[in-house]
């Protein structure tokens, strides 16, 4: 363990670990950071992305779906995950000539098996709750320093959502005294950072927007068998369909007002299957199906900004998968007039880095969430520490 204190250190060599909602892989950045809270530095020195194999990506997302895996399975899965978390580690200090023992602390967010905000009956009793696999101790273990894991359950207890948690970091990172800027990201679930100019913690509204990429990887794989579409060309093929326009209008949780969240639990197989019926019913070919889908996950922004019609972002940074994604980018563009949409530049690692950087402020006792993204009681630190 490291003689001085990481709450004493001026700059620390952080590791930040992701696995998001579309179980493409591990993300691994690697950052150095200075100072806490609104004084915080992020440097972000190295990344990697490191694809899981499919017969992972498969188990991995059937026992996301809620109706699959054991307490058997799911130790199995979370164990070897730890294992892959391990090797991206590693493989991100060897692309970056770090030692291990260089390595001051480590923010692991795991994989989210699932999530469910709202209470259900369960014994008896309303239960809500949120599960995070991916056992940290060999990364403890190997680089013999503290492992921050496990971020959302503490919200939870505080009557929260547990997400979106990287609001909090935009906060810190991106906040800018004269001009109202909004972030994006749209991995397997889409959610927003409204941050308004000169806001402080208490003003920031942060919400999941509705599906990212989950539907249309879930279509490609159903029409093509391929995890995605690369840059959305298949989607750009087609065209708009008014019969599921409807069906996608009709969705509950768009129409829900913030705070929300929402994951797989809503977006999973049951959605998918009554989406493919409806395109069954009207005939629409696959490649309007993705487009569709792709002009849905746009329409999610512009509503969930909808709420709030004294907020009108000058810019809207988008990061994650679905930035990469012409056709969604362009729907965004088309329903946002006015904003000036672009990609974040590394908008790949966005997550991963923020994980280190959450890390970071629970090692330093620092309050790590914003209420007014989680629905929280209260504030409070996240985030289990392992040393």
């Amino acid at each position: 363990m490291r003689v001085v204190p990481l709450s004493d250190k001026d700059e620390k060599l952080v590791i930040g670990l992701m696995s998001g909602t579309s179980a493409d892989g591990v993300d691994a950045a690697l950052v150095r950071i200075k100072g806490s809270y609104t004084a915080t530095e992020a440097e972000e020195l190295s990344f990697v992305s490191v694809p899981y194999e499919e017969s992972v990506r498969e188990r991995l997302l059937a026992i996301s779906g809620g109706d699959e895996g054991g307490s058997k399975e799911i130790m199995r899965m979370s164990f070897l995950l730890g294992e892959l978390f391990l090797e991206a580690s590693k493989a991100l200090c060897s692309k970056a000539g770090v030692r291990p023992g260089e390595i001051d602390l480590i923010g692991s967010h795991g994989h989210t098996v699932y999530h469910q905000p709202e209470a259900s009956p369960y014994l008896g009793r309303g239960i809500r709750g949120t599960m995070q696999i991916g056992d940290v101790s060999a990364l403890s273990s190997y680089f013999s320093c503290p492992v921050v894991s496990d971020f959302r359950v503490r919200d939870f207890a505080e009557g929260g959502m547990g997400a979106p948690l990287v609001p909090y970091t935009e906060f810190i990172l991106y906040s800018d005294p004269h001009e109202d800027v909004a972030y994006q990201n749209l991995g397997g679930i889409g959610n927003i950072t409204l941050l308004k100019a000169g806001a402080g913690p208490d003003d920031i509204v942060a919400f999941d927007t509705g599906p990212g990429n989950v539907l249309l990887d879930a279509l490609m794989s159903y029409y093509t068998g391929k995890r995605y579409d690369e840059g959305g060309s298949f989607a750009s093929s087609g065209r708009l369909s008014k019969p599921l326009m409807e069906f996608f209008l009709s969705d509950s949780y768009v129409s829900r007002k913030p705070p929300k969240t929402t994951g797989r639990e809503h977006y999973g197989k049951e959605y998918v299957s009554a989406l493919l019926q409806a395109a069954r019913e009207n005939k629409v070919r696959a490649e309007d199906v993705l487009n569709t889908a792709s002009w849905f996950t746009a329409f999610s922004i512009a509503k969930g900004l909808s709420f709030f019609p004294r907020f009108k972002p000058s810019r809207l940074i988008v990061s994650g998968g679905g930035s990469h994604n012409r056709t969604v980018m362009a729907y965004i563009r088309d329903l946002l007039p006015g904003t000036e949409v672009r990609a974040n530049t590394g908008s790949d690692s966005k997550e991963a880095v923020a994980f280190a950087v959450l890390a970071n402020e629970a090692i330093s006792g620092h309050v790590n969430c914003l209420t007014g993204a989680t629905g929280a009681r209260k504030p409070s630190v996240l985030g289990k520490i392992q040393l």
